[in-house]
């Protein structure tokens, strides 16, 4: 007898997030004072591996790290959050860190990441781990690691009928192979733009966006707005999903992963794809209103009370 899936499988990156508030970027050569400084978990896998954890998914990541403290540090996070993790620690490279740059007032961020040990990860890799890809209902990936450990992930979970969503981030360059095995890719506006050349400034253009990933292949776009939601594009429908107000908006940073592994959550446990989008915009207007990426997801209680307000 076949054993049912479940569960998200997440295979992604984590750097240690070094995030700077200031009024605004320092210009070459220049030193500016900021206003404040946190040092937290970060990484768009490991930042959706939470946010799936925390809107209740039983989460399984994949990834490298480096023999180091922020290693350390991200194994002892991921058993607070009760994540299963497949990850092997290097001794001959160090565990990734990201700058991060808030500005005061607006929340708005700009990002540096380098992956360290995670930027290693190859197919060999994910062989290694493809077990915990066929057995899951929903599989996630991005583009932090290497683009063929991806490729490669995303094809196991094909080929096991393992639901597949791709959030194509940071941009790259693409071969339109991958989104022939994505059920949902889950672009921004600027990712958007770099795969389908569609400026996406609103609803309409995110359509227009949306047809490009469905020529190429791609069974659903899920389009994400900043503050002005997400759009659900298939074959037979387009669904806008709002964006929630949950209060003042304090950082932006890390919201497009605390909507993606809200929806791989919804998903995994049987919700359809409009209400699993419903879900992540959700757990994104919560996260928004808080500092930091990981530490900024709500909890499951927390996103339903928001859901159960309209």
């Amino acid at each position: 007898m076949t054993m049912a899936k479940s569960g998200v499988c997440i295979l992604g990156i984590y750097v240690a997030d070094l995030a700077f508030r200031a009024d605004r970027q320092p210009v070459m050569g220049e030193t500016i004072l900021g206003s404040a400084f946190v040092m937290g978990p970060g990484g768009k896998g490991s930042n959706q591996t939470v946010a799936a954890a925390r809107s209740g998914g039983k989460v399984t990541f994949i990834s490298k790290l480096g023999k180091d403290d922020f290693g350390t540090a991200a194994l002892a996070m991921y058993a607070r959050e009760g994540v299963t993790t497949r990850i092997e620690q290097v001794a001959d490279n160090s565990t990734g860190a990201a700058y991060i740059f808030v500005q005061n007032g607006t929340g708005a961020n700009a990002i540096i990441v380098v992956a360290g040990a995670a930027g290693t990860i190859g197919v060999a890799d994910v062989e290694k781990n493809a077990d915990a890809i066929r057995d899951a209902a929903v599989f996630m990936t991005q583009l932090e690691q290497p683009i063929p450990a991806a490729f490669r992930a995303l094809e196991i979970a094909r080929a096991a009928g393992t639901r597949t969503i791709f959030n194509p981030a940071p941009a790259a360059p693409l071969d339109d192979a991958i989104f022939r095995l994505c059920d949902f890719v889950t672009p921004n506006e600027s990712e958007a733009l770099g795969i389908t050349g569609v400026t996406v400034t609103d609803t309409a253009s995110a359509r227009k966006a949306g047809d490009v990933l469905l020529k190429k292949g791609a069974g659903a776009a899920l389009i994400t707005l900043g503050g002005q939601g997400a759009l659900l594009h298939t074959g037979e429908k387009s669904v806008h999903i709002p964006a929630f107000n949950a209060g003042k908006v304090i950082d932006t940073t890390g919201a497009g992963d605390a909507f993606n592994g809200g929806f791989a959550a919804a998903l995994a446990r049987g919700e359809e794809p409009e209400a699993a989008a419903r879900f992540g915009s959700a757990v994104a207007g919560i996260s928004v209103t808080r500092w930091g990426t990981a530490p900024s997801v709500p909890t499951l209680e927390e996103t339903r009370a928001l859901l159960a307000k309209g």
